[in-house]
């Protein structure tokens, strides 16, 4: 992969890992839990204690929402922030949040333990930039299109500002199948293993567009490598202002969550001996 200095394992022989709270992405399982966008107060602190009782170790939830159509959700901005805020206060749980324009970068890095750039903005080098700057982790998502390479190009603009702290989110791809919203490129996550030693995420919520799907490709991605998952949890499925059919129920997550940590265990912890 020519081009690529600070990205490839030849480059970097030891496993990137750093402390978000307490846990340490990379090395410890990341489970990201949370609403596609902070609706109100009560959705997220009610969504954040159940998600985090579940045993989710981050929460998410979206405050500046890049929509197909102008006129859907948007998202709350500055208020949601605050509630975000508000969610890390009262349950402990960092928080990340996805960042659209590099004039809301500081802003967001001020509220966020992590700072998401979302598969639109994979390729968008000014924010890849001024995020790179803030020295907090980055959440690359990749794009719908993208190759392995561009992807980490990408996360080279961001470790080229003297940030080690970014997370590889594989989270789909465009083909030719409408059954799906995308393709969760599953083989992603051990080719990246073999190239990179960034820590990889998976996202089953945006990688099938279907919340019946999201427990098995879950598990299907920690069978695979997946350092952690990053999912869409609503206390109202039914009630979400944006992605509301791929958004777990608290019973449907609470299942899930115990399937994957109890599948991650045993592909990790050491086997005791006959």
């Amino acid at each position: 992969m020519d081009g690529l200095k600070l990205t490839l394992k030849q480059h970097h022989t030891q496993q990137t890992c750093f402390s978000v709270g307490d846990i340490t992405i990379g090395r410890d399982f990341t489970l990201i839990a949370g609403p596609c966008s902070i609706e109100s107060e009560k959705q997220a602190l009610s969504t954040a204690f159940m998600v985090k009782e579940a045993g989710a170790n981050i929460f998410r939830g979206g405050a500046f929402k890049p929509r197909t159509s102008p006129y859907s959700f948007q998202g709350l901005g500055e208020q949601a922030l605050k509630i975000l805020n508000l969610v890390r206060q009262e349950t402990g749980l960092p928080v990340v949040t996805e960042i659209m324009d590099p004039r809301h970068v500081g802003l967001v890095a001020e509220f966020a333990d992590i700072l998401q750039i979302g598969t639109r903005n994979m390729q968008n080098f000014p924010l890849l930039r001024e995020a790179g700057q803030t020295g907090k982790p980055i959440l690359l998502k990749r794009g719908v299109y993208a190759t392995l390479q561009e992807w980490l190009s990408s996360a080279e603009y961001i470790l080229s500002e003297g940030n080690p702290h970014v997370i590889l989110c594989e989270r789909g791809i465009r083909t030719f199948e409408p059954y799906t919203r995308n393709t969760l490129d599953l083989s992603a996550i051990p080719a990246l293993k073999e190239i990179t030693h960034l820590p990889v995420i998976a996202d089953p919520s945006h990688g099938t567009g279907r919340a019946s799907l999201v427990p098995s490709m879950s598990l299907a991605a920690v069978a695979a490598g997946a350092d952690g998952l990053i999912m869409e949890v609503h206390y109202k499925p039914e009630e979400a202002a944006s992605d509301k059919d791929q958004a777990l129920s608290p019973a449907l997550f609470r299942q899930s969550a115990r399937d994957i940590l109890d599948l991650y265990r045993y592909l990790h912890i050491p086997k005791k001996g006959p």
